[in-house]
């Protein structure tokens, strides 16, 4: 449509319309463009305004053009309500951490262990700028941009699509050729410059200052309004993959190719390497490179180049074994310790946090800092009043590095760890075996109760909207919340909860309809909210994986309290449950009270059957045991692949044993499984069956 022959949308026919608005689009995608990503427009506000005002004009008068990447729906959109949850098609993982060149080479040493590569094979390896940013997931299905995600836990996000449509290193449409779904996964910064501008301007208005350019980017991501969003300019960096449903390249290096064609951007400095030298060679350039880059970066991301190998390496509880991101060491500063306070963790340990005056760390105010136990205090003979040295941990856990015994102050005194909680005045005792002081209060205590509580909402349990740690704190104290399953009754309190300071009937319908949407979970995720003691996430997920259902895990802990029975030999017999997790599971599940507890929220909930990873494999749901020396892959190897194909890995031979795969060396595990008449194959077998 030109603008000198305007034509009038009353008398356009459906083919001059489409071509109309195919202009219109075009022509504000470039403006847009210019504006937010160049800071160069190529018109006025005012001609500017008038070119989006024709277009809403004609989706007005031809609704089906207006399509989801539509330049009127990048802005101005009414703000929502909140953010929708979106479960990832495929879990976007979080990295391993290396903190020196040593880290790095026993990765390398791993990997070729793993995959049996001798220390004169190559083994490519791609490094990348470690962006520190906010990770996103993109879906295209046809080639266009149709929704997008956070990270979150890392199986669920918010939908944060409306935002996401503002960044214009998002393409709307893919360029080139590409399958009909294609999951783009990246970093989403705001540029140093950027961020001061910014800071800038929010100093003007009066507004919220920004503590560094990652809180901006989330702060301005996680708008209910994408107009706001709309005038930071956010990028994004492409540098991985979800949910394909075609394969597009065959390694890193092509991946970042093939989807900088497509039209997104790629970090310029990312390197191929090939030896252990190269990389850390690299390290050290992109570390040099740091104070000039427009955007913060907070190490390497160090990646197995072939996606094949990739693949065989798999993943290790929620990291990939083929990935690793060196950080670069952690900034440092001074300040004055003022006091030590003690916190009582849910399992009753005693934790000593520093209260510092407070001091700026790597772009942050940091007024605590760990001192983790009374070892650590004494080892590093850390008294009150001292001047200490701060550092972030891996750039985010603040810790008390040392004193600065030369500005000690006169008359200070070695710090004497309390034996008793300071909550609720019980007993605090230490076992020979452990570092951490625990209080004996149990259920008297109240701080174990509320940090329970905290866990029990945190991001990888029930993740529930509106109800953190400060909401549940007061709710406890006031009495509305004194165990797990009281959460699921708060609709019972409404009128209570509307006489609370702050809460209006807006704001406690969001929390009701947020616990709400909790009442369905995974199994996993249920197991981790107990905060079962040396339960973590992935050995939650994998006692549901071993048992399927609520029903079933909490029969066979029944059983398993006999510990001469057959159900406590099978759970010791879950690879990766050992002796000592075993008895704390046992102990939580044995008390009265918390099965109880289990017994409330199964009345209350919704517990789904864990679902394992599809698999069209004859593996899948089998239990399998590996004996003997495996000559032509690791051991590793040989279970992670298993655990890809749906099966189920054991330690030992028993009559619930489905296969037993020998290699050269077995012996009890192969004469018991004759015994039990359990099918028994060698490497070659079982690499043939693994392979399908």
């Amino acid at each position: 449509m030109s603008q000198e022959t305007p034509v009038s949308i009353d008398t356009m026919s459906d083919e001059q319309a489409r071509l109309a608005h195919d202009e219109l689009a075009d022509a504000l995608h470039a403006h847009n463009a210019a504006y937010y990503q160049d800071d160069a427009p190529m018109v006025s506000d005012a001609e500017y305004d008038a070119l989006f005002q024709q277009l809403v004009a004609l989706e007005a008068a031809f609704p089906e053009l207006k399509t989801e990447d539509s330049p009127t729906q990048k802005v101005g959109a009414a703000p929502s309500q909140g953010f929708a949850k979106i479960r990832h098609a495929i879990p976007m993982l979080s990295l391993g951490n290396a903190f020196d060149d040593e880290d790095v080479a026993e990765f390398l040493t791993r990997i070729r262990r793993f995959l049996s590569i001798g220390d004169d094979e190559p083994l490519e390896i791609v490094g990348e700028p470690k962006i520190d940013g906010l990770s996103v997931s993109l879906r295209y299905e046809d080639g266009v941009f149709v929704r997008g995600a956070t990270r979150g836990d890392g199986a669920e996000g918010e939908d944060i699509t409306a935002n996401l449509r503002t960044i214009h290193d998002i393409p709307e449409k893919l360029a080139g050729n590409a399958p009909g779904i294609a999951e783009i996964r990246g970093e989403v910064y705001l540029p140093k410059s950027a961020f001061r501008a910014l800071n800038e301007t929010q100093k003007a208005n009066d507004a919220k200052i920004f503590a560094n350019p990652r809180n901006a980017a989330a702060g301005s991501l996680r708008q209910l309004d994408s107009a706001i969003t709309a005038q930071r300019p956010l990028r994004m960096f492409a540098y991985s993959w979800g949910e394909f449903s075609a394969n597009v390249a065959d390694s890193q290096w092509e991946f970042l190719e093939t989807v900088s064609n497509w039209g997104f951007q790629t970090n310029p400095i990312s390197r191929l390497c090939t030896t252990l030298e190269e990389v850390l060679r690299l390290y050290q350039d992109i570390g040099e490179q740091r104070a000039q880059l427009d955007y913060d970066i907070d190490g390497v991301v160090y990646k197995v180049n072939r996606i094949d190998l990739q693949r065989r390496l798999g993943f290790v509880s929620r990291a990939p074994r083929w990935a690793i991101a060196h950080k670069f060491p952690a900034e440092q500063a001074t300040t004055i310790l003022k006091g030590i306070d003690i916190q009582v963790g849910r399992t009753g340990s005693l934790t000593p946090v520093a209260r510092l005056e407070p001091v700026t760390v790597g772009g942050v105010v940091v007024s605590n800092a760990t001192l983790h136990n009374e070892d650590e205090i004494a080892r590093k003979d850390v008294r009150i009043g001292d001047t200490v040295v701060i550092q972030r941990a891996g750039d985010v856990i603040p810790q008390v590095v040392r004193p600065v015994l030369e500005k000690r102050p006169q008359g200070a005194v070695p710090y004497a760890f309390p034996t008793t909680c300071p909550v609720c005045g019980s007993e605090a005792v230490r076992d020979v075996d452990e570092a951490v002081r625990r209080c004996t209060g149990g259920l008297i205590c109240s701080a174990q109760s509320v940090e329970r509580l905290k866990h029990f909402v945190s991001r990888n349990a029930f993740d529930i909207e509106g109800l953190g740690a400060k909401n549940i704190t007061a709710f406890h104290e006031d009495g509305l919340v004194n165990g797990p399953a009281d959460i699921f009754r708060l609709a019972e309190k409404r009128d209570t909860l509307l006489e609370r300071e702050g809460w209006g009937d807006q704001s406690v319908d969001n929390l009701l309809a947020a616990i709400d949407e909790r009442r369905r979970i995974g199994l996993d995720r249920f197991i981790y909210a107990l905060g079962i003691r040396q339960i973590g996430q992935a050995t939650a997920r994998l006692l549901a994986r071993t048992y399927g259902t609520v029903d079933a895990w909490r029969a066979s802990m029944a059983d398993a309290q006999d510990r001469a029975g057959e159900a406590y030999q099978d759970l010791l017999n879950i690879d990766g449950i050992g002796a000592s997790v075993a008895e704390d599971l046992l102990a939580f599940v044995h008390e009265d009270h918390n099965r109880q507890v289990l017994d409330d929220l199964e009345n209350l909930l919704e517990i789904e059957a864990f679902a394992a990873p599809p698999s069209d494999s004859a593996l899948a749901g089998k239990t399998i045991v590996f004996t003997g020396t495996l000559e032509k892959m690791t051991r590793s190897e040989a279970k992670a692949r298993a655990e890809a194909l749906g099966a189920k890995v054991s330690g030992s031979v028993s009559s619930k044993t489905d296969l037993l795969v020998a290699g050269p060396g077995a012996g009890s595990k192969a004469k018991k499984a004759a015994e039990l008449g359990i099918e028994t194959i060698d490497e070659d077998g079982w690499i043939a069956l693994s392979q399908g």
